[in-house]
């Protein structure tokens, strides 16, 4: 994920069948993803549109690399 991605959490997401979602548009405050729904609900109205909030978790720890560096003899 991108810096900028990480900036906006506000999600619009249009749902598609078998289960599938495509993220339209990120923002960064709610009431901006909702009147931007608004409108594509307005312009788009067979479509289904819906907005999730995607916080970016990051991991403080970083990964382990289990193999020994072995010396050759």
């Amino acid at each position: 994920m991108t810096y900028l991605e990480r900036l906006s959490p506000w999600c619009i997401i249009k749902l598609l069948p078998s289960m599938q979602r495509l993220t339209v548009a990120r923002f960064r405050h709610r009431g901006d993803a909702e009147a931007h729904a608004r409108i594509l609900r307005r312009l788009i109205p067979h479509a289904e549109f819906t907005i999730i909030y995607d916080p970016v978790l990051v991991s403080q720890v970083l990964p382990v690399d289990n193999t020994v560096n072995q010396v050759e003899k």
